[in-house]
């Protein structure tokens, strides 16, 4: 346990401490946000804040991660630095989405290759088990694995559009995966999630509305590569929800992605042209201060944190009663704040259809 509180405090107070001096060098070296028609911040801001996380973070793991024989935890490591620097050079340079996707693709490689991050053991619900650590399997646990960590990288990059959005996302998904690791008595799992944590609280400070300076790419590709690794790492041959928590956990940027994509294929737009669509754009929409829509998306994160911490110890029936309620609340969700499109709201339309022919009834 104290192994936990000393990586947490040390990671928070560095991160705390690197934080303004990472400030001055981003306004320095130029690497600044511009605002423009998509974004909602009116003034020049420093970004590359992601590095004073990282800072924070690469002092606490060296301290206090038990990595002498968790090869695994070393890649997460050398992989997380890869995209940090990445994320630098965008958020100096303005990297093509191609160079960006290579760089993480390369980290992806490194993590997954020689250190073995795969995706193991499988447990689904009423079938069994698919063990992708043998067999001709074994084949399909690499690209797995890879299109996971570059996909939920992205996720969480995509969040980043509020001052403190990702960031505390992000918080409370490795603070969800820290108590998941403890319940599973996945002890070195939960320490990196703590070191982790309190290098992202630290900068947090500095980040909540109104920020000081954003993370940028630094951060967003950094901390959505590592909680991509931790969900595999963490959860990879546990009991049967297995397959399920990361996917919880990371509710939220999962749930923006995807009906991102779904929004730009219905309007009819490539999947990488980017809009003003997401999550966060919606409920400021629909009359949210910039500070309350951020409160609004760290209450359904918890929400979706509680979920995960709750179907490790749930029966399967209760665990699958759980999923569809979640999977009809998600779709609500999405149509309520239009997430789609304001016209694409089959549920609602179902429900005011029905409504109308209650009363139809009831007047005859």
């Amino acid at each position: 346990m104290s192994t936990l509180i000393f990586g947490f405090l040390t990671s928070l107070i560095v991160a705390f401490i690197a934080t303004p001096y990472v400030k001055k060098l981003a306004e320095k070296v130029g690497a600044v946000d511009a605002p423009n028609q998509r974004k909602v911040h009116t003034r020049i801001m420093p970004r590359m804040g992601g590095l004073a996380i990282y800072l924070g973070y690469m002092v606490a793991f060296f301290l206090f991660v038990p990595f002498a024989d968790k090869t695994e935890m070393m890649g997460i490591f050398i992989g997380s630095t890869i995209v940090m620097v990445v994320g630098m050079l965008d958020d100096k340079y303005q990297l093509s989405p191609k160079w960006k996707l290579l760089g993480q693709l390369v980290a992806t490689v490194i993590v997954v290759i020689p250190f073995g991050l795969k995706i193991g053991v499988v447990n689904l619900p009423y079938s069994g088990s698919i063990d992708f650590g043998s067999g001709w399997l074994l084949w399909l646990a690499v690209p797995i694995t890879m299109f996971w960590i570059v996909g939920v990288t992205n996720a969480v990059n995509l969040i980043d559009g509020l001052d403190g959005l990702s960031a505390g996302v992000s918080a409370i998904a490795t603070g969800t995966m820290a108590v998941v690791a403890l319940l599973m008595d996945e002890v070195n799992v939960a320490i990196y999630c703590f070191v982790l944590l309190g290098a992202i609280l630290g900068f947090l400070y500095f980040n909540f509305h109104p920020a000081r300076l954003f993370m940028g790419d630094t951060g967003s590709l950094f901390l959505g590569f590592n909680l991509a690794a931790l969900s595999i790492m963490g959860f990879k041959e546990a009991l049967f929800v297995s397959f399920i928590i990361p996917i919880v956990v990371l509710g939220v940027p999962l749930w923006d992605t995807f009906f991102a994509i779904v929004r730009r294929i219905v309007n009819k737009k490539p999947i990488s042209s980017p809009d003003k669509g997401h999550l966060h754009h919606c409920l400021l929409n629909m009359g949210l201060s910039h500070r309350s829509t951020v409160l609004v998306i760290y209450t359904i994160s918890v929400f979706f944190g509680t979920m995960a911490i709750l179907l490790t110890k749930t029966t399967k029936w209760t665990t699958l009663i759980v999923m569809v309620a979640l999977l009809i609340a998600i779709h609500l969700g999405t149509e309520i704040v239009g997430l789609v499109s304001r016209r694409h709201r089959p549920l609602i339309n179902i429900y005011r259809r029905l409504k109308v022919k209650m009363a139809h009834r009831r007047s005859h």
